[in-house]
């Protein structure tokens, strides 16, 4: 298995010939070499692909039969000298009853044969005329070739084969990978099969299926395949007939798919003309950390018994140019993956979805808010605004929810208060937005404050150390939280999961509020946040000063301006970029990856935009600043969860504040 719990699988659509066994078995063989060569570890074959499925009342013919199971033998033959394991779909006869199978193979051998349970009998599926329901077979074992000639061939197959619905395949070793086969209908039916194959441990599920297409079913069959693979919290591969099934009736697609926990990895064109993979990886790893946290996952349902039969996983390969760049001692442990790894996890690269999760996230935040306005009565909110990212958010979150109460927007007071860092551009930008917004405008100027306060600890205001900064930010909290109290207001928090995540905040400063409402929005997911309210929430003159506030550097501006008054101290030049952290958060706390994971997904996520040596870098720094922080998540304020991730103590993360980072940190040298 490659390094870090990824497992490569393929699924296969052949060309074939109806009722022409040989032909096929020869197209088989030629894609199970292919997806070997393209180091796929395990790969699946539609439904009956030794036949075809559409072969009718010739199933009931002995030749056909008896010829599928010769041809079966030369396709497991096959795999002698590849290192793959192969699914492959043929009707078997078995006490005096026919089975419609799948047969697993590997290194020769035939490990075991799992019939289909769920026989379709309406409309234009009629198997119920040929086949027996799995749940009728009678033996555990068969021998099925005795009547076969084995002259040069391997004894092995004049053996018992394991046989029945109870089967699951398990590789050997601490990192055993589990799999189960179930057969078209199977996942149609209420309770699908594979159901209580996750349930019994297997993490990688397949489907042999024979699909025809018809208007729309291609969309329902998707959703079917992907809500599986979520609601069992599984990798979850498909694959259907294709084209040169018969068309006396109906017309098959050779629909591929790869799910993983719910989303669509990779997918084939449906009614292409030649045989081809779909191939992608699965993480087992990111299944197996879901299911430990899902405490739902076993309950409630009975788990049947299964049998397990042993097979060998054998570990990924370089492909033919990697090998020319890689010299590898042993087993492959940094073959590039196959799947992409999405660089903005927190952010839909589709334009649809994208639009669609920034609606909800904003109907998200009104909620939460406007929930808590109305339990205490309050009908007034302060916040500051400083003309960044977060500030900005907040903002348009409380006007519009308000807007929706019926309360008038002049209760909220937007103050902006001026400090030693405080530029030109970004005054202007929160004075525009403010009055563009509709919100009271307060300005106050907090470095007379600040200087007598440096006077009353002691602290040379030339030192632009940290008191220096924290003071600034203690500051302007004071004097929200205090305006608050005169005005019977609420005070809205800015910060977001980001800053939370890395302690970018001070404490009892911008970390202190009194309902938070972007605290579980992480930075990359704001700006575009921001950038969607632009188009989508606003008048001109808001969306003018809120494009404007989306392209400004992001910072504290708790440090002097530079010569030219620009902004000196800017957040990403001191603590990483925040597309880096976003994505080290996300595989961390929602799959629980560990260092050495996380660094080899984000190579291949930012390659060829950052250096290695950057991403080593920042997530050293990422993990140092994660746990010596904890202190300030473990008191933060009430706010509503958005997103899959949240860092409130009170629901999604409990972390011990004095836990170290040592272990962690080592695993990345």
């Amino acid at each position: 298995m490659m390094d870090y719990g990824f497992v490569r699988v393929a699924a296969a659509v052949p060309e074939l010939k109806v009722a022409d066994c040989s032909h096929n078995a020869d197209r088989i063989i030629g894609l199970i070499k292919e997806a070997d060569e393209a180091s796929s570890q395990i790969v699946v074959f539609p439904e009956l692909s030794l036949t075809g499925y559409t072969c009718g009342d010739l199933l009931q013919q002995d030749l056909l039969l008896r010829r599928s199971l010769e041809e079966l033998i030369r396709v497991a033959e096959s795999t002698k000298a590849l290192d793959i394991t192969a699914i492959v779909g043929l009707p078997v006869h078995v006490d005096d009853q026919l089975f419609n199978c799948a047969a697993v193979l590997q290194m020769g051998k035939i490990l075991g044969i799992v019939p289909k349970i769920n026989i379709p009998g309406y409309r234009e599926l009629n198997e119920e005329r040929w086949f027996a329901s799995g749940t009728q077979a009678v033996d555990q074992a068969v021998r099925l070739f005795d009547s076969i000639n084995f002259l040069n061939r391997d004894i092995n197959f004049d053996k018992d084969i394991p046989f029945g619905i109870d089967l699951l395949f398990e590789s050997a070793g601490p990192e055993s990978v589990c799999f189960g086969v179930e057969i078209c209908e199977d996942l149609w039916a209420p309770v699908p099969p594979s159901s209580y194959q996750a349930m019994a441990g297997a993490v990688l599920l397949f489907n042999l299926s024979a699909s025809n297409e018809i208007i729309a079913k291609s969309e329902y069959r998707r959703e079917l395949v992907r809500l599986q693979s979520g609601k069992c919290s599984a990798g979850y591969i498909y694959t259907s007939s294709g084209v040169d099934e018969s068309t006396t009736d109906l017309v098959f697609g050779g629909h591929a798919m790869i799910a993983e926990n719910g989303e669509m990895l990779k997918e084939s064109e449906r009614f292409l003309r030649k045989g081809h993979l779909t191939v992608s990886e699965i993480d087992v790893q990111r299944l197996r950390n879901d299911r430990i946290k899902n405490s739902s996952f076993k309950e409630n349902i009975p788990v049947r018994s299964f049998r397990k039969v042993p097979f060998k996983l054998c570990p990924i390969g370089l492909d033919k140019s990697e090998k020319e760049k890689v010299k590898v001692k042993g087993s492959i442990a940094h073959a590039k993956l196959i799947r992409a790894i999405d660089p903005h996890p927190f952010v839909p690269s589709d334009e649809t979805i994208r639009d669609n999760r920034c609606k909800e996230i904003f109907d998200i935040q009104m909620a939460g808010l406007a929930k808590r306005l109305v339990h205490t009565g309050i009908r007034n909110a302060v916040l500051g605004v400083s003309g960044g990212l977060d500030s900005t958010l907040a903002l348009i979150v409380t006007a519009r929810t308000f807007d929706m109460l019926g309360i008038p927007r002049e209760n909220i007071t937007a103050v902006t208060m001026p400090g030693f860092g405080t530029t030109d551009a970004t005054y202007e930008h929160a004075i525009e937005l403010i009055k563009a917004y509709e919100v009271l405008l307060r300005e106050i100027d907090i470095k007379q404050a600040c200087l007598q306060h440096f006077a009353d600890i002691g602290h040379d205001p030339n030192n632009h150390d940290v008191t220096y900064e924290n003071v600034q930010a203690r500051e302007r909290t004071q004097i929200l939280m205090d305006i608050a109290n005169k005005q019977g207001g609420l005070v809205i928090g800015t910060g977001d999961l980001s800053e939370l995540a890395l302690g970018w905040c001070t404490y009892n400063a911008d970390h202190m509020s009194m309902y938070s409402v972007n605290c579980s929005i992480p930075k990359t997911l704001v700006i575009h946040l921001v950038g969607w309210a632009a188009s989508n929430l606003s008048d001109r003159a808001a969306s003018e000063v809120l494009l404007q506030i989306a392209e400004t550097p992001i910072t504290p501006e708790l440090l002097p301006p530079d010569n030219n008054g620009g902004i000196q101290q800017r957040t990403e030049d001191i603590i990483g970029p925040y597309e880096l952290h976003d994505f080290f958060l996300y595989h961390i706390l929602r799959y629980g990856a560990e260092p050495k994971k996380v660094l080899f997904l984000a190579k291949q996520a930012f390659d060829g935009k950052c250096e290695p040596e950057e991403i080593s870098k920042w997530l050293k720094l990422f993990y140092r600043r994660f746990f010596s922080q904890q202190f300030k998540r473990s008191c933060l304020p009430d706010g509503p969860k958005v997103g899959s991730i949240s860092l409130s103590p009170r629901g999604d993360w409990r972390m011990p504040s004095d836990a170290s980072a040592q272990m962690w940190l080592k695993d990345l040298e």
